[in-house]
């Protein structure tokens, strides 16, 4: 395997592995290891070439650091990305991926991402110890999608409840783009709470599903952007609001799943000036995180505690809410702005030890 260092200023470690044995071609990003070990989860993507992913993994990474600082999981951020088709994967693949954590030493572990499931990291375990959110049985701490859905649930309550003055979903419209693990368990959240969910995902089974069972409207992807709603939840893909489609939205509050759903800072700005409450992402979704988190405490993992750090989400909105209000700036500078000032506190800490 052919591992090299790829130089990116304000992270701390980027590496590439090409293995042409396995066909691994993989990135990882260690954006900053400050508050501990980074941690962030591993995606299988066809990205178009190198570059698209170097892109996406830096977001990433990044997105991570931050994610962690403001959920106080005690750990830095990290990302790891697989560039190639999610439909060749193999066993050769996922033990040199193993291998190219392992290569890190420690700096950085991984999870569950995109089109990365338990199976496919107890290969990666094989060859590395530095691997979370394996099952149950292995003594891990299992599926983080549900948690994240859960977190992104009573964070979106929270925004409800500052918009409209109460948090009760009954009649309330919500409207979803994306419908895998974590768009699905939130839909089916939102609507046992009474609210009209409308849902698009370009696998139509999977709405077809929550449609038959739950009730939920299927839409075209244009019109989960462009309808009239209460909240706009984008649980896919980054980068879906932008200059192109911010203009579009006719909702009173975003707030989903989905990392880097702004493609661009000013992005979060435009925002505001329309009077679009935004939940950063980083902020909402991070229940994965802190319950995969929590399986690095020095007496192992635990629901109970995963689950009451989870509950601690609507109160890290609130602050980031009243720190952009305060400041005059938008919801998604506030959130980078708390996870710096966190960060930074403890450099000086540290220094001072």
């Amino acid at each position: 395997m052919d591992i090299q260092e790829i130089p990116v200023e304000g992270y701390e470690r980027v590496v590439r592995a090409r293995d042409p044995k396995s066909g691994l071609h993989a990135l990882i990003a260690v954006n900053d290891t400050t508050l501990g070990p980074a941690l962030g989860g591993m995606r299988m993507w066809p990205y178009a070439n190198e570059a698209e992913a170097l892109t996406d993994v830096l977001r990433l990474s990044k997105g991570m650091t931050y994610k962690s600082a403001i959920a106080h999981t005690g750990l830095g951020g990290g990302k790891s990305v697989i560039i190639g088709d999610p439909a060749k994967k193999s066993r050769e693949l996922f033990l040199a991926m193993g291998d190219f954590v392992e290569s890190v030493g420690g700096k950085y572990i991984t999870a569950e991402d995109v089109n990365i499931g338990i199976a496919d990291l107890e290969i990666v375990k094989e060859r590395t110890g530095f691997v979370t959110g394996l099952s149950r049985e292995s003594g891990s701490s299992g599926n983080p999608s549900p948690y994240t859905a859960h977190g992104v649930f009573l964070g979106l309550k929270y925004c409800v409840e500052r918009v409209f003055g109460s948090d009760d979903l009954k009649g309330r419209s919500v409207a979803i783009l994306g419908t895998g693990s974590v768009g699905s368990a939130l839909a089916r959240k939102l609507a046992e709470e009474g609210a009209e969910v409308y849902a698009h995902d370009l696998n139509e089974e999977r709405v077809a599903e929550l449609e038959k069972n739950f009730g939920i409207h299927r839409v075209d992807e244009e019109t989960v952007l462009s309808m009239e709603c209460d909240v706009f939840a984008p649980c896919a893909l980054g980068g879906v609001l932008n200059d192109n489609t911010i203009p579009k939205l006719s909702c009173k509050i975003v707030a989903g799943a989905a990392n880097n759903v702004l493609l661009e800072v000013q992005d979060g700005t435009d925002l505001r000036e329309r009077g679009i409450l935004y939940a950063p992402d980083y902020v909402i979704n991070a229940g994965g995180i802190i319950n995969v988190a929590v399986e690095l405490l020095p007496d192992g993992y635990n629901e109970e505690e995963a689950l009451k750090r989870i509950r601690r989400i609507p109160e890290a909105l609130k602050e980031t809410f009243d720190l952009a209000e305060s400041e005059g700036i938008s919801t998604a500078e506030a959130a980078d702005m708390r996870a710096q000032q966190i960060i930074e506190e403890a450099r000086a800490r540290r220094s001072q030890a």
